[in-house]
This record gives C-alpha cells, sequence and structure tokens, in this order.
C-alpha cells in the first residue's frame, strides 16, 4: 500500500465524515429542531430514555451528539444523572444504524435493473437531486432534504473511495499477518478502541472495517474484537464534552466510557468463555459489509441487554470516580445556561425558559416579601428583597446575552418568536423586582419615621396589595404553564386594580382634607400605590404575550385596544368579579369619604 493509496484512503474517510455530519445535522432541520427537545421532555423513564436514546441517534447518525447533549441536560440540572444512563445505552444501540446505511454503497450490479441499483447510479441519481433541491428551491424544507442527499452521496462516494484504496491489501502479506494478530481479542479490543479514538467517529471506524471485509482476508475472529473496541473509543468524544462541565456533567460524560467498557468485559468474557467450551464455527468464516453490520448491531444488542439491568451501577461507578465539587462559600442566583446547547436553539430556549419561570416566581416572592414589610418592618426581609433584586438583575443580563447568542442560529419563525417574547418577559420581571425593592424602601421609610396609615387607609391597601399578588400570581402562572385562558383573567384585573388605584388616591385625598390622615403620610402613600400599578402593568404584559403566542399575533396594543372597544362577556363578567371582590374590600373599611 503506497502513498498514493493511504492519501486515497484518507480523502475517503474525510468524505465519509462530512457527508455524515452533512446528513445529519439535514435530517435534524427537517424534524424541525424538535428531536432534542423530544428527547429531553420523553426520556422520563429507563425504557423511554432507551428507545429515545436509540431512535434519534438513528436519526442523527452519531451517539457521540446524543450523549453530548445529555451531557449539557445534566450539567444544566434540565437532567438527572440516573436519566442520562438510559439515553446513552439507547445511544449505543442506535449508533449501530450507520453501518446498514452503508452498506447500500456495496450494491452491486452488472447489468438492466441491477445496474440501475449499482452504488454508482444510485450516488449519481441521489447527488442530482440533492443538488437540485439544494440550489435551485427556496423553501428552507426542501434545501434540508437536499443536505441530506447530498450527505448521503457524499457518504457513499467517500466508502467507495476508501473500499478502492484498500482493495490491494489482500496481497500484502503485512496486512495478512496483522489480521492474524488481530484474532487475539484483547489486541482486537485496544486496536479498535485506540483507532476509534482517533477518528473521533464510531460511525467511521465501522466504515473503514467494512472497507477492509470487502478485501476478502477478514474473518469474523478478527472484526469482532475491533468492533468491541470501536464500543469502547467511541466514548472519546463524549469525554470532551466533560471539560468545563460541573461534577453532574462529568459523571453523565463518564456513562459511555463506563458504559462501554464494562459492557465489552461482560459479552467478551461470556462469548469467549463459551467459545473455550464449545468452538464455535463461524469466527473462522470471512465477513462483508453486510456481516459486519450485523455482527456490529447484534454485539451493540447484547450490550444493552446486559447494561441495562447494571444502570445502578455504572451510576454507582461514575460517583465514585467524580466526587462532589465544594460548595462556595457565597452562592448566587440558581442560573445555568449551557453553551453546548447554543447549536440546538430548541434545547437552549427550553433551558432559558425554564430559567425564567425561576426568575418569575423570585419575582413574585420578592413582592410577597415587599408587602408584608409594608405592615411588619424587619431589616433582615429587607436585606432579602434587595438580594431578590440583584439576583433579577443576573437572570436578566445572563439569559439577554444567552437568547442573542441562540438568535445567531437558524431558527424556525417560532422560534424566532420566541426569542423576542423571551427577551421582553425579562424585562417585565426585572421591572417587577425593581418595584418590590422600592416598596421594600417606602416600608423602610414607614417604619424609620414611624408613620402610620389610618385605619381606612391601611384597610384600602390591604385590598390593592391583595388584588396586586393575585394579578402576580395568575401572569406567572400563565407564563409557567402557558395557559392562555387563565392569562385572559390577568387584563380585567389590572383594568380593576387602575380603577382601585384612582379611588384610593381620591379617598386619601380627602381623609388628608378632613384631618383623618396628615400630609407627611401623603408621600410615600402615593409612592406605594404607584409601585403597585406599575407592578399589574408588567403582569398585564406578561398575559398579553401568553395570549400572543396562542392566536400568532404580536400586538400588545391593538388586542387592548380591541378588548376595551369591544363587549367581551368573558372580559366583562371577569372585571365585575374582581371588582365586586376588591372594592368589597375597600368598602368594609366604612371610610365613606367621596
Amino acid at each position: 500500500m503506497g502513498i498514493a493509496e493511504v492519501i486515497s484512503l484518507l480523502s475517503g474517510v474525510a468524505l465519509f465524515l462530512f457527508g455524515m455530519t452533512l446528513m445529519g445535522d439535514g435530517l435534524k432541520k427537517v424534524a424541525g429542531n424538535k428531536l432534542e427537545l423530544i428527547l429531553y421532555r420523553l426520556s422520563g423513564t429507563p425504557l423511554r430514555g432507551l428507545l429515545l436514546g436509540t431512535g434519534v441517534t438513528a436519526v442523527i447518525q452519531s451517539s457521540c451528539a446524543t450523549s453530548v447533549m445529555v451531557v449539557g441536560f445534566v450539567n444544566s440540572g434540565m437532567m438527572q444523572v440516573k436519566r442520562s444512563v438510559s439515553v446513552i445505552l439507547g445511544a449505543i444501540l442506535g449508533t449501530s444504524v450507520t453501518g446498514w446505511v452503508i452498506c447500500l454503497s456495496y450494491i452491486e450490479g452488472a447489468g438492466g435493473l441491477k445496474t440501475l441499483l449499482s452504488t454508482a447510479t444510485l450516488t449519481g441519481v441521489i447527488a442530482v437531486a440533492g443538488i437540485i433541491l439544494r440550489m435551485f428551491t427556496k423553501a428552507q424544507v426542501k434545501r434540508h432534504i437536499g443536505d441530506i442527499l447530498m450527505g448521503f452521496a457524499v457518504l457513499m462516494f467517500g466508502m467507495s473511495v476508501m473500499s478502492g484504496a484498500v482493495a490491494g491489501l489482500r496481497e500484502a502479506p503485512w496486512f495478512l499477518k496483522l489480521l492474524t494478530g488481530l484474532s487475539n481479542p484483547l489486541l482486537g479490543i485496544l486496536a479498535g478502541t485506540v483507532f476509534t479514538a482517533v477518528l473521533q467517529s464510531a460511525s467511521a471506524a465501522v466504515g473503514i472495517i467494512q472497507a477492509l471485509s470487502v478485501t476478502g482476508a477478514m474473518g469474523v475472529s478478527q472484526a469482532l474484537p475491533l468492533l468491541m473496541g470501536v464500543a469502547i473509543g467511541a466514548a472519546a468524544p463524549v469525554l470532551l464534552a466533560a471539560i468545563g462541565a460541573g461534577a453532574e456533567g462529568k459523571r453523565a460524560a463518564l456513562v459511555y466510557p463506563v458504559a462501554g467498557v464494562l459492557g465489552v468485559a461482560v459479552t467478551g468474557t461470556v462469548f469467549y468463555g463459551l467459545n473455550a467450551a464449545f468452538r464455535f464455527p463461524f469466527l473462522s468464516a470471512q465477513v462483508n459489509p453486510f456481516s459486519v453490520a450485523a455482527v456490529n448491531s447484534f454485539l451493540r444488542l447484547a450490550m444493552v441487554l446486559v447494561l441495562t439491568p447494571l444502570s445502578g451501577l455504572i451510576l454507582k461507578l461514575v460517583t465514585l470516580l467524580v466526587k462532589d465539587a465544594p460548595k462556595p462559600e457565597k452562592e448566587g442566583p440558581a442560573l445555568r445556561l449551557e453553551e453546548r446547547f447554543l447549536q440546538y436553539p430548541s434545547l437552549a430556549l427550553e433551558q432559558c425558559r425554564e430559567n425564567i419561570v425561576t426568575m418569575a416566581n423570585l419575582s413574585k416572592k420578592s413582592v410577597g416579601k415587599a408587602i408584608r414589610l409594608l405592615t411588619d418592618f424587619s431589616e433582615e426581609e429587607f436585606e432579602k428583597v434587595k438580594k431578590l433584586e440583584d439576583d433579577s438583575d443576573i437572570y436578566e443580563d445572563r439569559l439577554g446575552a444567552y437568547l442573542m447568542g441562540v438568535t445567531a442560529r437558524e431558527m424556525t419563525p417560532r422560534q424566532n418568536a420566541d426569542v423576542a417574547e423571551f427577551l421582553h418577559s425579562l424585562t417585565d420581571y426585572e421591572r417587577i423586582s425593581d418595584h418590590a425593592l422600592n416598596l421594600a424602601e417606602n416600608a423602610k421609610e414607614l417604619h424609620d419615621k414611624k408613620i402610620v396609615f389610618s385605619a381606612p387607609g391601611q384597610r384600602d391597601l390591604s385590598a390593592l396589595t391583595a388584588a396586586v399578588t393575585e394579578i402576580l400570581h395568575l401572569s406567572v402562572r400563565a407564563f409557567e404553564t402557558g395557559d392562555a385562558e387563565t392569562a385572559t383573567r390577568v387584563e380585567p384585573l389590572e383594568q380593576v386594580i387602575d380603577d382601585l388605584c384612582d379611588d384610593i388616591k381620591r379617598r386619601h385625598v380627602e381623609r388628608i382634607r378632613t384631618g383623618v390622615c396628615g400630609y407627611s403620610q401623603g408621600f410615600v402613600f402615593n409612592d406605594i400605590l404607584t409601585n403597585l400599578e406599575r407592578i399589574a402593568d408588567h403582569c398585564s404584559n406578561l398575559a398579553i404575550a401568553v395570549i400572543e403566542r396562542r392566536d400568532n399575533t404580536y400586538d400588545a396594543h391593538g388586542y387592548i385596544n380591541r378588548l376595551k372597544a369591544s363587549e367581551d362577556s368573558a372580559f366583562r363578567k371577569a372585571f365585575e368579579e374582581f371588582d365586586a371582590r376588591y372594592r368589597g374590600m375597600m368598602e368594609e373599611s366604612g371610610d365613606n369619604a367621596e
């Protein structure tokens, strides 16, 4: 095998890897960038995780990509290490599908229909169809289908180049001697492991073994140990994903190599132990690309069947290998954004949504504490409100920057709309936290200056704070669940709060005029009303965004104007319900000043 053949082999490997990547990316895009999200959301049980790991890997043609996504899930806190084990086992099985795809490149024919189905003809037809879709259509889906076809054609051509490069090896004495040495299972496994780790691709390693099988000099006894080594070496790219990850992420990254080594150790020990006792005659049989694919699939299926009951042991091993990181002395907000997910917009946006939900609940908590400070002030709780506001600022800054990073990727119209909604929601929740801090400062002023409102004024505030608490609960729940029906109840309550604020201000002015309240109380009282009213306004913005998402319209002012201009029965009914409830709480104060 001269330098020309070596270069030809390397070029074939390069074409194979490029074609596989192009085909996998196209398949993901045609699926609407939802495969990753499906993998995350539906992998709740071991069986589901196993099936989804297998299915997703079969589609994207890469167990490494699936495993790296899982490492990202775990590192970001979206998935537990325990759940990741079954998904990675599914990825180990799913990657065997590539071997069967490669077999298509070995279809040959002599004439007639067989010629039409030959590798060269099939590759040519697929390449022409792919380039037509890629270059002469405008629809994104059709262009992505063109990428799939072009990737498949390049993969097939790469395999043909590899096969041609190694064709002369069947007569090379050194190659035959090398294959004889690989009959030793330990040497074969080691060679397959190193070979695959260098290539960074199990599919490419299997493809090269299939190409070598065409020489006719390779038997099952040489192919099986190599394929076992491939199952171990495929973990090398996944280990790179552990760089920069936390303890949980590192444990998830170790699941693949631990599972590979354990699976090969158990299946290899059983198989070669039985062979020592019964001498399997098929080990001396020659292999071809189809039989290599079959052996690879059976091996991985056997590994998964053996490893599934041992999931608990795998979990214990990776936990033992990676110790828990020491907790920082000063903990910041529990916000984790995986940079690995930027190439998967659906995952990145789901991660952002979960973080925004956390931010929403922090804002709600901050408002609740601030309202309680108005009647029961303490420095400790005041400092907690300040801390929550600081955390909210961090959430807005980091999530905003991350979302801008997501926009650099190709996204669907729905995903672009999600980014816009999330950016607006971040601002609203951050402003709610600001107003909560303002309320806490109002409470501190009341405490420091020993200002006490009259009993009617206290009860007016109690009615208003109760209404604001409810609107905040409604808007957060609507955003968290995406429930537009809950969101439709926010705007009527916001209108009620606006009316209540106007009436309370008028009543307070009347109390000052009659001497029931003093002038020193007026400024801080009005500041409290303003902050509560602004919180309700931001809740309205959040609810309208949920409704617009449902209706695929993005015109907040138009929505409000339509509500006000129409006699919407549901809006009117909800308005009257809220108005009667909270106005009744005000009238209970006995303050009838007009």
